[in-house]
């Protein structure tokens, strides 16, 4: 009984626990270096534990560094909300239209319509869309809306095989693709649990993969084995896997693409506001060749792995190819009919993505002069954040339909008016969370400056100037790759910024030779993409 009252109660007796066992350090020592030591470490077990919800957590510096008279509340406060927040509310607003409007599932269907049927193009054709999508929206997001596809694709060759082994490859040609309609199984049951799921998941977390552990779950239904041939089910963990590598390796090439992304850049900026290196166009000319790199390692890797290569398969001339890849790009081609002729929507929405991309890029792109030389009075005023913001206002003035429309008497009348995107909807992608989480990590990295626990800290790792520097890039790379098994990736790059700064400094190297590779294993380190899922139930007829 008493251990059940434990378990329960674990959170609250948690945070007691952590308060009292901490308490020493600020009423032994009483210097301001030991008060915010308290306050970090308090935020930094809450972080790993989630004792606490991370975004309630964040809020503790708020709370604490006033009481400890670090700094006054109006300026703890000021650190919640800084230009990274309105980068993310512009860069959610393209998100909301970009998925409302289904133009997310055109461009990935598109794209593997192009690589054509085979399955090692198929898989890297998914990958390559994955990716693209994950570049702008987040990794969560991006898995849920292409995994449908993937799933229908899947069960499709699946299906197909089962059909044309039944029927003696003598009518193929008549058979039905139920697409994301049904999931069938092989004993004739249907059920409409997959059918498509076009509620995305929002906020800008690094977690894409509670998706993508959906299929292969039903290895063993309660109808039977679900796939017909081993090597059925490794093709279906394949293209599983594939989607959950994908968005994270997309999400690593711009700085919209991941939450880590944005915190490294905003505490960067913060810390060094004279090095103005660290922008959008900068940070995608570093990131994509290795994006690009990373992307074609892990395509032939998980086919290797999963399927094996066959070259002659996969340089035939015959496109259409054996009765699985004619089911798959059936399956794909009618999804894409589905789709209809581009709407106006789709097009206003690509065309603003397209401008706040190229305005992204032009800003300030270093072998040339920016656009932001035309405001040259205002050195430094204009941000990636402001053409966000620009953008986003965009989505909620320029209409969705049109504003008149003509009477059976042939009169011309105004029409109900209505923008792109709502705020409402806008309110539903919008990671809340996230920018609270963030903000609490801003505030912590300004407590430490105005206590000198950040002097404090460099000064006491200085000795590790002794060693290599590409030693020490490595032990930081372990030490957050580590440190992300057991916490959010948010959470620890927010945590560890305001540390491994310090220590670049105390032995004197260029802070991004650490900062970067610890931002991009932080993204790597806990890819939760792949972590197998609870098996669903399935719903009876």
């Amino acid at each position: 009984m008493k251990v059940s009252y434990v378990l329960v109660y674990r959170r609250l007796l948690l945070v007691v626990f952590t308060l009292l066992f901490l308490l020493p350090l600020p009423i032994i020592l009483g210097t301001k270096e030991a008060e915010c030591a308290y306050t970090l470490f308090v935020v930094a077990v809450f972080w790993l534990t989630e004792a606490l919800p991370l975004s309630v957590t964040a809020l503790l510096p708020g709370l604490m560094f006033p009481l400890f008279g670090i700094m006054p509340s109006k300026e703890v406060a000021s650190a919640y909300f800084k230009d990274f927040h309105l980068l993310l509310i512009g860069v959610i607003c393209l998100a909301t239209s970009i998925e409302k409007w289904n133009l997310h599932k055109r461009i990935a269907l598109r794209m593997v319509m192009t690589v054509g049927v085979n399955p090692a193009w198929l898989t890297l054709g998914f990958m390559s869309s994955t990716a693209f999508l994950s570049m702008w929206l987040s990794n969560t997001s991006t898995a849920a809306m292409v995994m449908p596809i993937v799933e229908a694709v899947a069960q499709q060759i699946i299906n197909a095989e089962a059909e044309v082994e039944a029927t003696q490859m003598t009518y193929f040609s008549g058979s039905t693709n139920l697409g994301l309609e049904t999931d069938e199984s092989v004993n004739g049951h249907e059920t409409n649990e997959r059918k498509e799921k076009t509620k995305p998941v929002a906020g800008y977390r690094n977690e894409a993969g509670k998706i993508s552990g959906k299929m292969e779950l039903e290895k063993n239904s309660g109808t039977g084995n679900k796939y017909r041939t081993k090597k059925d089910h490794m093709m279906c963990k394949l293209m599983c896997l594939c989607i959950a590598y994908s968005s994270t390796i997309g999400g690593l090439t711009t700085i919209t693409g991941t939450s880590t992304n944005l915190i490294f850049a905003e505490h960067f900026n913060m810390r060094y506001p004279d090095c103005h290196c660290i922008n959008f166009g900068s940070w995608f000319i570093m990131s994509f060749p290795a994006a690009i790199i990373i992307l074609l390692l892990s395509w032939i890797w998980l086919q290797w792995l999963f399927l094996g290569f066959n070259f002659k398969e996969m340089f035939q001339c015959d496109k259409t190819g054996t009765a699985k890849q004619k089911a798959c790009a059936e399956v794909i081609k009618q999804e894409y009919q589905k789709l209809g002729p581009i709407r106006y929507q789709e097009i206003v929405t690509l065309v603003l993505f397209i401008v706040m991309a190229v305005l992204w890029f032009s800003r300030d792109p270093g072998f040339v002069p920016g656009w932001s030389a035309l405001f040259s009075q205002y050195p430094g005023f204009a941000t990636d954040s402001t053409v966000a913001l620009l953008v986003g206002l965009l989505f909620f003035l320029i209409p969705a339909k049109r504003l008149t429309k003509t009477t059976p008497t042939g009169e011309t009348v105004a029409f109900d008016y209505s923008p792109l995107i709502t705020w409402k909807e806008f309110q539903s992608f919008m990671p809340w969370d996230i920018a609270i989480l963030v903000g609490g990590g801003f505030a912590l990295a300004d407590g430490c400056e105005e206590s000198g626990l950040s002097k404090w800290i460099g000064n006491k790792l200085s000795p590790l100037g002794s060693l290599p520097v590409w030693l020490i890039i490595l032990i930081s790379s372990l030490f957050v790759t580590s440190l992300t098994e057991v916490a959010s990736n948010p959470a620890t790059i927010t945590l560890l910024l305001p540390i491994l700064a310090p220590l670049a400094e105390a032995i004197h190297v260029n802070p991004l030779y650490i900062l970067l590779p610890s931002t991009l294993c932080t993204s790597f380190a806990k890819d939760k993409n792949k972590l197998p899922m609870g098996k669903p139930k399935r719903k009876k007829n």
